[in-house]
This record gives C-alpha cells, sequence and structure tokens, in this order.
C-alpha cells in the first residue's frame, strides 16, 4: 500500500508544481487578515490581558492556512472523480485508500509551504515566539495537525457534494466565518452572548489558545473548560471529525461511480 500510495502521491505533486499559485492561494487569506487586521488595526484592538495585538493575532493566521486546505483539496478529488480517475483506478491493482491518502499527503506539502509564507509574513508584521525551540515547533505541529484534518474534510466534502462549483460556493465560508466565531481576532468574552459558547468550543480556539500559550503570546481566557482544558478539546473534536471524514469519504468512494 506505501509503494502505491508513493506513485500517486507523486502524481499528484506533478501537478500541484505546475500550479505554483495553489501556495499563493492558499496563503492569502491568512495574509490578509494578518495585514487588514493585526496590522492596521494594531493601535484600535486592545487586549484585556494587554500584549502585542500582532502577536496574538498570528496564531488565528497560521490556523487559517489549515481553514483555506479545505477547498482546493475538495475540488481536486472531485474533478479526479467528474474526470473519470476512479474507473480507471478501479481497473488497476491499487488499495482505494491510498488515492484519497495521496490527495492528503500531497496537499499538506502545499499546506506547510503556504504556512511557511505566513510565518515570514508574520516576522515582518511583528510576531515573535517567547519560548524554547521544542515549545514553538510543538505550536507549529498542532497547526500542522489540524491542517491535515481540515484536508479529510475537504475530502469528505468531495465525495459528498460532487459538484465542484457547489464545493467552489460553500467551502470559503470554512474560511471566513469559523475564525470569526473562535478567538482567531477577538477574545470569546467579548462576543455577544450567543456567539460566546459556540467561540469557546471550537476546535479551532482551542488549536489558538495552544499555540499561543506554546510560543509565549498574548492570550485570553474566561475560565471555562474549553478555555482551560484546550488540549482535551482538541483531541476529542479533531479525534471525532477525522474519524468520521476518513470512514465516511472511504466508503463513498469505494462505491463512487459503481
Amino acid at each position: 500500500m506505501f509503494t502505491e500510495m508513493a506513485a500517486v502521491t507523486g502524481r499528484r505533486l506533478l501537478h500541484l508544481r505546475r500550479a505554483p499559485g495553489r501556495v499563493l492561494g492558499v496563503a492569502m487569506s491568512p495574509l490578509v487578515s494578518m495585514v487588514m487586521v493585526g496590522y492596521l488595526f494594531r493601535d484600535a484592538i486592545m487586549l484585556p490581558a494587554g500584549g502585542s495585538y500582532a502577536e496574538y493575532v498570528f496564531a488565528g493566521g497560521a490556523v487559517q492556512v489549515a481553514l483555506a486546505c479545505v477547498g482546493p483539496t475538495a475540488v481536486s478529488v472531485a474533478m479526479d472523480l467528474q474526470g473519470g480517475l476512479v474507473d480507471r483506478f478501479r481497473s488497476m491493482p491499487i488499495s482505494r485508500s491510498a488515492v484519497l491518502f495521496a490527495h492528503t499527503f500531497a496537499d499538506l506539502l502545499v499546506g506547510l509551504l503556504g504556512l511557511a509564507v505566513v510565518t515570514g509574513a508574520g516576522l515582518l508584521l511583528g510576531w515573535r515566539p517567547h519560548a524554547g525551540v521544542l515549545p514553538v515547533l510543538a505550536g507549529f505541529g498542532l497547526i500542522v495537525l489540524l491542517t491535515y484534518v481540515m484536508l479529510w474534510l475537504g475530502v469528505l466534502f468531495a465525495m459528498t457534494l460532487g459538484n465542484v462549483e457547489t464545493i467552489s460556493v460553500v467551502t470559503p465560508f470554512i474560511v471566513i466565518v469559523l475564525p470569526f466565531v473562535s478567538s482567531a481576532f477577538l477574545s470569546p468574552d467579548s462576543m455577544p452572548a450567543l456567539v460566546r459558547p459556540i467561540a469557546e468550543w471550537n476546535p479551532i480556539t482551542a488549536v489558538i489558545s495552544s499555540c499561543r500559550d506554546l510560543w509565549g503570546n498574548p492570550a485570553t481566557t474566561s475560565g471555562s473548560f474549553p478555555s482551560e482544558h484546550p488540549g482535551v478539546v482538541i483531541a476529542v473534536t479533531l479525534g471525532v471529525l477525522f474519524t468520521l471524514c476518513f470512514t465516511v469519504s472511504l466508503r463513498r468512494y469505494r462505491t463512487a461511480g459503481s
């Protein structure tokens, strides 16, 4: 299976090499957020506990890289389904799961390149980690973990929605809406009472909070369970989401086109 995955991943990477704009597409939304919110409004938004807003907002921008990967992956898988690639693979002695894993592994590389671009921009805009090497790497490891789970969410969208036009309409809302109902830009305590619980239990908030703690950046806490135990929220929500996306996607892929 590993040989099959390597072969299909290589095919996917060749396609990505011909479309270098994918990296810019993944990084564009986080870059816009960090410049428009984190830089232009850095003196207008005051954190409850003080500290640099440019450092506060960087974790939100890094998380947006993971969210921005959902749409391109969903579109790529859906195009393979519509283009008859599934039927061609059916005639070959290749594991069905190898094709989906190849998509996610190749697109993870795009996400890593996008994260590198956003990190470089964050450093230019004033973000600085205030921790040791291992905590800093652990924070980026959480971003990579979230990115891979989001890639499988993209696969699930492709398997369930199927239509490229529908996917292109639905997936941008993930990049736009989820960060604003999280602690990416503002503390959940400053949000309306109806939105506050959603923002606190949003797994994006848990990842952002953990990254800020690991990087030694300004953070906000409300005393709620998800605020005090972000690691538990990450493990449960991302574990359930990955299991659901992987199981349903693989099941639908095995019956696609039959």
